[in-house]
C-alpha cells in the first residue's frame, strides 16, 4: 500500500501541471522575501548616507551628516529649524508612550473579549461579534485619526480638569488601542480554541466554576500565543502611522513615558516625524532627508526585536496537546 501511494506522488509531482504549480509558488515566496531584503537595503544605504562616520565617504558633505553618538543619545528633534537636531530620544520617547498608552487599553480589553468569545459567547453570538471585530479591523487608519482630532479630544477637554490641546498623546493612544483590539482578540482566541476540552471538563470536574476554568486553566494553558498577540499588537502600534500623526501633533519632544501628565501635551513619534520628513521642503541630498532612512531602519529594528521576542516566547512556553 505505501509503494502505491509513493509512486503515485512521484507521478504526481513529474506531472508539468505540478512542476508548473511549484515553481508558482516558489517565485510567490521568493517575491516577498526579496521586497523584504530590498528595503532593507534601502533603510541601511540611505541610513549610512546620514550618519557622519560613513555619510562623507559616500559623497555627502560634513554639514549633511550627524554623528551616531549624537543621534542616539541627544534629546532635541528639530529638523525643520536651524540649527538643525536630531536627537532620536525625542521621538522614541514618544513612541515609547504610544506603546504604553494603547497596551493600557487593548491587551485587557483584548483578552476579555477573546476569554467571551472563546468560553462563553454562543454560536450565533459568536458569529456576529467576528465579523464586527474584523470590520473594526479594516477602517482605514486615518478614520481613526479624524475620530480622535474631532470625537475623542473635545470629550477628553470637557472631563479632564487639566485641559487638553487640540494634539494630544491621550487621544492618539485610545484609537490605537481602539485599532490594535482585533488583533489581540483574534489570536489569544485562536491559542484558548487550541486548548484541549479535557482540560476544562477536568477542572469541571474538581467543582470548578466556569470563571475558574477560564482564568486558571484555559488562559496559562495558552498563555504562548496570548504573549504572542500581546507583542505582535504592540508591534502594530508602534508602526502605526496616520492616526498617531493627526491625532499627537508634529512636535517632539522628551518626555516620561511614565508621567501621566505627560500624556495630555502633543508629542509626535517617530512614524509621524517620518511623515513630516517626507511631506516637509527639505534638500534630497540633506541631513533631513536622510534622516527619514535612519528613523525608518531604528523602527524597523524595534519591530524586529519584538517580533524575535515573539517567537522565542511561543517556542519557549508553547503547549503540545496530543
Amino acid at each position: 500500500m505505501s509503494s502505491i501511494t509513493s509512486d503515485l506522488t512521484t507521478r504526481t509531482a513529474k506531472s508539468p501541471r505540478e512542476r508548473l504549480a511549484r515553481w508558482f509558488f516558489f517565485a510567490c515566496a521568493a517575491i516577498s522575501i526579496v521586497v523584504t531584503i530590498g528595503i532593507v537595503v534601502v533603510l541601511v544605504l540611505g541610513a549610512l548616507k546620514f550618519f557622519r562616520s560613513t555619510g562623507v565617504a559616500l559623497g555627502m558633505a560634513p554639514g549633511d551628516t550627524v554623528s551616531l553618538s549624537s543621534y542616539l543619545l541627544e534629546g532635541k528633534w528639530t529638523p525643520g529649524s536651524e540649527p538643525q537636531q536630531f536627537g532620536l530620544l525625542a521621538p522614541l520617547s514618544a513612541t515609547v508612550m504610544l506603546m504604553l498608552g494603547s497596551a493600557i487599553i487593548a491587551l485587557p480589553l483584548g483578552l476579555a473579549a477573546a476569554i467571551y468569545l472563546s468560553e462563553y459567547a454562543s454560536d450565533r453570538m459568536r458569529s456576529f461579534l467576528k465579523p464586527a471585530l474584523e470590520i473594526l479591523a479594516g477602517v482605514p487608519t486615518v478614520v481613526y485619526g479624524f475620530f480622535a482630532l474631532v470625537y475623542i479630544t473635545p470629550l477628553l477637554d470637557q472631563l479632564v480638569p487639566l485641559g487638553v490641546g487640540t494634539f494630544n498623546m491621550v487621544s492618539a493612544c485610545i484609537v490605537v488601542g481602539i485599532m490594535i483590539i482585533p488583533m489581540v482578540t483574534s489570536i489569544s482566541e485562536d491559542a484558548m480554541n487550541a486548548v484541549p476540552d479535557s482540560l476544562r471538563q477536568a477542572g469541571y470536574g474538581l467543582g470548578a466554576t466556569k470563571f475558574d476554568v477560564s482564568t486558571t486553566v484555559v488562559v496559562p494553558s495558552a498563555i504562548s500565543g496570548i504573549a504572542s498577540s500581546y507583542i505582535l499588537a504592540l508591534s502594530r502600534a508602534i508602526g502605526e502611522t496616520m492616526a498617531v500623526a493627526i491625532a499627537a501633533g508634529s512636535q517632539s519632544t522628551v518626555m516620561n513615558p511614565l508621567n501621566p501628565v505627560a500624556y495630555f501635551s502633543p508629542n509626535s513619534p517617530i512614524t509621524a516625524q517620518m511623515i513630516q520628513l517626507a511631506t516637509g521642503d527639505i534638500s534630497a541630498q540633506g541631513a533631513a532627508y536622510h534622516a527619514m532612512f535612519a528613523l525608518g531602519l531604528t523602527l524597523f529594528v524595534v519591530t524586529l526585536a519584538m517580533n524575535v521576542v515573539s517567537e522565542l516566547i511561543s517556542s519557549r512556553y508553547r503547549e503540545v496537546y496530543r
